[in-house]
């Protein structure tokens, strides 16, 4: 019997989790589970953990290569893997028991082209939880070629999916790859020909939030390269899936107008008020439609179990240009209270 469910693993300076992770997926459940690990140059002990678990456990494959960067280390795992569907797992996150075959086994089910579980944001250091996500989607399955609005509200993390893997091996080519926001971007190119999707809504991963992780600073090199990233991914889309451009509007605001503003928020109202401005101006230029998307309607929230909730009420603070004090009180919140709800 060959493997039915890939798991592919970057390391890069994770010697500290490495073991940890990889201890979490060999005690999975599912039979037929291929780890494929990628050494991506790492100068710490990397290397050395993974032969060791190579040696003693079939089922895993080391790849070493020279240091090219998360995304071509995925990229070489995919075109490792044997089974039939393809996930991913970061060294510093940890999976709980039942991961691989409660989504596999949603998958093989509703016959999903993609398995999306729930998950846990953790606190790297005090092991406090921020929140609970992807654990009340409003539906247990849904085809993205007729409800495209309904991806907006699915995270754009690739550690809490499974996908088949002919939309993995098939993975088109993106023109530049941002430094920020990688997974977006590589997630959405694996949606490009999906359809259907399906949900398991126990919170099945812990993903660890740190403070020195890349995803707490941004530079302006990063706002142009995720801008023109957006802009290839649409392209992209639109080629074959047309019908795809008011959702491709909605998606821009939901991760340009929100996400990329509020982490450029951290450095101030200045800076806030000036990327705001920019940031609108290049919505209206490249994603007309984000403005009257109709998947960022109330209507559509009530017609659809309260999807896109949080995202239109941030889009109409948005339209009230009231962002800016949405901005402050969130942040208040998670400092006062410690609690984070993704927008």
């Amino acid at each position: 019997m060959g493997y039915r469910l890939s798991i592919v693993i970057p390391c890069y300076r994770v010697e500290t989790y490495l073991r940890r992770c990889l201890d979490a997926l060999l005690a999975q459940s599912l039979d037929g589970l291929q780890l494929i690990c990628i050494n991506d140059g790492s100068p710490d002990n990397c290397l050395q953990i993974l032969r060791d678990y190579e040696k003693r456990f079939p089922n895993i494959t080391v790849i070493d290569q020279e240091n090219r960067g998360v995304w071509e280390a995925r990229c070489r795992g995919i075109e490792a893997a044997e089974g039939e569907y393809i996930g991913f797992a970061d060294p510093d996150d940890r999976v709980r028991p039942g991961f691989a075959e409660m989504l596999y086994s949603a998958a093989r089910t509703y016959n999903a082209d993609i398995a999306v579980c729930g998950f846990d944001r953790i606190d790297g250091e005090s092991g406090k939880r921020y929140s609970r996500e992807m654990t009340t989607f409003p539906y247990r399955k849904f085809s993205f070629r007729k409800e495209p609005g309904l991806m907006l509200e699915v995270n754009a993390a690739l550690w809490n999916k499974i996908f088949r893997a002919e939309l993995a091996k098939s993975l088109p080519k993106l023109s530049l790859i941002p430094r920020v926001f990688d997974d977006l971007f590589f997630s959405h190119l694996l949606y490009l020909n999906a359809d259907r999707i399906c949900f398991v809504p126990d919170p099945l991963v812990c993903y660890m939030i740190r403070k020195n992780a890349i995803t707490g600073s941004i530079r302006p090199e990063h706002v142009r390269e995720v801008r023109t990233a957006m802009c290839h991914l649409r392209d992209l889309c639109l080629q074959q899936h047309p019908e795809r451009a008011s959702y491709l509007d909605g998606l821009a605001f939901l991760h340009l107008g929100i996400s990329l503003m509020y982490r450029i928020s951290s450095f101030g109202e200045p800076a806030l008020k000036k990327a705001l401005r920019e940031n609108t101006a290049f919505l209206d230029a490249e994603f007309p439609g984000w403005r009257t998307s109709p998947f960022l309607r109330l209507s559509f929230v009530l017609h659809h179990r309260g999807a896109n909730l949080k995202v239109y009420i941030v889009h109409r603070l948005c339209r009230l240009h009231l962002l800016r004090l949405f901005f402050r009180i969130y942040n208040s919140m998670i400092q006062k209270l410690g609690v984070d709800i993704k927008w």
